[in-house]
């Protein structure tokens, strides 16, 4: 007996112990779609003497938190996005025009020269503007000479000597010292009371302070050093507020909102609700599936779902993973996918124990763990012997016993057979995930991560904790007693209905592909009639949800926002605001917080009271790179599926899932087309999971057919291809209802926010799991008999010698 187990156990209760302990003394982060609030994505600009870049952008974002620590909003977390982009997320602030109070002023800090009072008949001349000095006085101003990029920082003080006044002190560095002294030398070179011997700080385009130059200082020469005092009546406050101003307000470059995303709190809490309910209801519904299908090892299986579900939200924590919209349903769905790497285990159990049972074809049956007829099932080899399609041990020979006896054996190899296909599966699955996280942004990045997490929990659930319970259980006297409860002594219904009529799959395979081709056809003809409706994500402009205390109608709505001057705007209603009330959504172009307020007054006069549920602005070019991005990102997804397909099995299978992939991918497209869905960033989440969860099931196969196909490499592709798809269709119909369940259960509890997700899957996975028996396998025959290359050849094994005195296995 090796001492593998026990570190397996060791291992499985230090997971579960830590995920526990941290589940239990630590607490999720919330995205400001699920606990409501406003993000804010800036965009820093060249200026006229500095260039935007990673280190410039940096220290514009030190500079806002700054400036917003210092006027007492100190949890609003910043953080630098890409070379040139700051996320600003406020919680708990609704109001857009509020938001931009919050993280103060974005534009420039800036200091002019004073060319002259201004009156109405002033005309500015080039470069020259005027603007209202902080006394509420109009003065002519001449360009900036120097900006926020030469201000190092600003402090408030007192000078005692002058009986307690306050001053603020300004900070200067690089080309700001020379900047300055140049100046205010010029200022200086004017009598006292001059206004041209003033210098005007500017900071939103509002004078701060204009102070004059005092008389001490000399034409041409300015105040040299490294720092500046400014006095004047101040008190306390004042000083202090002045000083936060001039250091928070150094931007050294300026920048402009591209993205601003406001969700109300009730639509969060919905969405959680939503999400638990349906996690609830899709887990229970799953647990009970793989239960009554595997009995005992499905209820080991069942509790390391919960295990899975526990580690999966520990490590979420424990990263300090932002969990969005997105990500939550990913977290439910990805519950449902779990399921798959124990599906796969307890059917190649099954079919070990099987083989075991049939002593008359033991003899024939390959190191490689397959046997059968020449349709290549394993329930042929189990019913072979006269035991009906059982697989059990009566009538064999063998006493209950000696056939409980054969559980463990026949676990151990579903576990080490079924670790290929596992470990290729979940590798498709984080390519898709990791390209969710360095190509998309926002909240669908945010299930990128929630997914990888998921994929990773799932595999040390599964090929862990379910192994640990699983041998134990199999150990037991009263189990090997009774090896049916453990649900691995029979190969089920499903596979004894296809070992009994074998079924030639393969010879339809021309037809298969020519139905796929009209789907094909038909859904890119939706593309091209109706033609895709983009979110506004993809498209810039702004999108804006009110929940009314009245029901209207959309054509009604659409007459009130037209009266509000938008004839143009997108209008959409449904009935889910609420009791007896509706939610509106406005989608227009690039319009401001006025503009919003003035939609929002005209609603409410036709349906009452009106309450913002969502807001997000959007900017053309942002819009053109995300759907540019989402492009990349299918592309490289299909890409990579190739490329790594091609490098584990060979190019015609690689070849043959990328082209069921695009269809998959097409006839979902297609479909939302037709059905004028919209094409989101959301929607980009669930293409890219229903790429992972396609080529997942077509790795299974793959991997069956390379396994048969080096036993029986005399055998013509096509039967040993047939003989494949016949193996995995247990498997497949086991993980795929675990998977609905779940989807259904969003699609019918998520609401606007989550059902155009779930129904993308639910598409995507029905399709994609048909693509891989209908038109993956097919293309693999038909590349085949182009393909020069020999069939694989059968592994080698390791005979297992027992080890002297003690007969046992190692």
């Amino acid at each position: 007996m090796t001492r593998a187990p026990v570190v397996r156990a060791i291992a499985a209760l230090a997971v579960i112990a830590t995920s526990l302990y941290i589940a239990l003394t630590m607490t999720p982060r919330l995205g400001l779609d699920l606990r409501g609030g406003t993000q804010i994505v800036l965009e820093t600009k060249d200026s006229a003497t500095v260039k935007a870049t990673a280190e410039t952008t940096d220290r514009a974002l030190e500079v806002l938190r700054r400036r917003a620590d210092g006027l007492g909003v100190a949890d609003a977390p910043l953080s630098r996005s890409g070379e040139r982009r700051i996320i600003v997320e406020l919680p708990g602030v609704l109001d857009p025009t509020k938001a931009a109070e919050v993280i103060g002023r974005t534009a420039q800090l800036t200091f002019h020269p004073v060319v002259s009072l201004a009156d109405q008949n002033t005309e500015p001349g080039q470069g020259e503007r005027i603007i209202a000095d902080e006394d509420g006085g109009r003065l002519l101003i001449g360009p900036a000479r120097l900006t926020g990029d030469g201000v190092g920082g600003a402090q408030a003080g007192m000078d005692p000597a002058s009986g307690g006044g306050w001053f603020v002190t300004v900070d200067f560095r690089d080309r700001g010292r020379q900047e300055w002294a140049k100046l205010t030398g010029e200022a200086a070179c004017n009598q006292p009371g001059d206004p041209k011997r003033r210098v005007a700080i500017v900071l939103d385009d509002k004078v701060i302070i204009s102070p004059q130059v005092n008389e001490g200082v000399a034409c041409n020469v300015g105040l040299p050093g490294d720092s500046t005092q400014i006095t004047g009546s101040f008190t306390f406050e004042e000083a202090e507020n002045l000083a936060v101003l001039i250091k928070g307000g150094a931007l050294p470059v300026p920048v402009e909102i591209i993205e601003q995303r406001t969700v109300g709190p009730t639509l969060g809490a919905a969405a959680i609700a939503a999400s638990a309910q349906a996690a609830v209801i899709g887990v229970t519904l799953t647990a009970l599936f793989i239960v009554i299908v595997y009995r005992l090892v499905g209820f080991i299986a069942a509790f390391a779902l919960a295990c899975y579900a526990l580690i999966s939200y520990a490590a979420l924590v424990a990263l300090g993973a932002t969990l969005t919209l997105p990500g939550l349903a990913g977290f439910v769905l990805a519950i449902g996918m779990a399921v798959d790497a124990n599906v796969l285990v307890f059917e190649r159990a099954r079919e070990e124990y099987a083989a075991e049972q049939s002593p008359g074809d033991a003899g024939k049956r390959p190191r490689s763990g397959t046997a059968g007829k020449a349709a290549g099932t394993r329930g042929g080899a189990a019913t072979s012997s006269g035991h009906p399609g059982s697989g059990t041990a009566s009538g064999s020979g063998s006493s209950r016993g000696g056939a409980g006896a054969k559980l463990r054996p026949a676990l151990e190899k579903g576990f080490r057979n079924a670790w290929s296909a596992v470990a290729d599966s979940n590798v498709t699955t984080l390519l898709a995930a990791g390209l969710l996280f360095f190509l998309a942004s926002g909240p669908v990045r945010g299930f990128g991560v929630t997914l990888s997490i998921g994929v990773i929990a799932s595999l040390v659930t599964a090929m862990v904790i379910t192994r640990v319970l699983a041998q134990w259980a199999v150990n037991r006297p009263a189990v090997t007693a009774r090896p049916r409860v453990t649900g691995l002594s029979d190969i089920g219904r499903v596979r004894r209905w296809l070992t009994e009529r074998s079924p030639d799959l393969m010879r339809r395979r021309t037809l298969y592909l020519v139905v796929t081709a009209v789907l094909v056809v038909t859904a890119l003809a939706g593309i091209a009639v109706r033609g895709l409706n983009f979110g506004v994500e993809f498209t810039g402009g702004r999108t804006v949800d009110y929940s009314t205390s009245r029901p209207i109608t959309a054509d009604a709505a659409r007459d009130l926002v037209s009266e509000a001057g938008f004839p143009n705007a997108v209008v959409q209603t449904s009935d889910a605001g609420g009791p007896g009330g509706s939610v509106i959504s406005v989608r227009t172009g690039q319009v401001g917080n006025a503009e919003v307020a003035r939609i929002e007054a005209a609603l409410e006069r036709g349906a009452g009271e009106a309450t913002k549920i969502r807001d997000e602005l959007i900017g053309p070019s942002l819009g053109d790179e995300l759907r540019r991005n989402a492009l990349i990102a299918l592309a490289v997804a299909l890409a990579a599926q190739l490329a790594y397909l091609a490098f584990r099995f060979r190019w015609t299978f690689g070849l043959a899932t990328v082209a069921a992939l695009a269809a998959d991918a097409s006839i979902v497209i297609g479909a939302f087309a037709w059905l004028g869905k919209p094409i989101d960033g959301v929607f980009l989440a669930s293409m890219l999971t229903v790429i992972g969860y396609s080529v997942n099931d077509k790795v299974v196969v793959f991997d069956r057919i390379r396994e048969l196909w080096g036993a029986r490499h005399r055998e013509p592709f096509a039967s040993v291809a047939n003989g494949a798809v016949l193996q995995t269709v247990p498997r497949t119909v086991n993980t795929g209802l675990g998977a609905l369940f779940i989807l259904a259960a969003l699609a019918v509890l998520g609401g606007s926010s989550l059902t155009d997700f779930a129904v993308a899957l639910l598409l995507g996975i029905v399709v994609g799991t048909f693509s891989s028996a209908f038109v993956a396998a097919p293309l693999a025959i038909v590349f085949e008999k182009r393909n020069p290359a020999p069939p694989p050849r059968p592994k080698q094994k390791r005979v297992a010698r027992p080890r002297e005195g003690s007969g046992a296995v190692v």
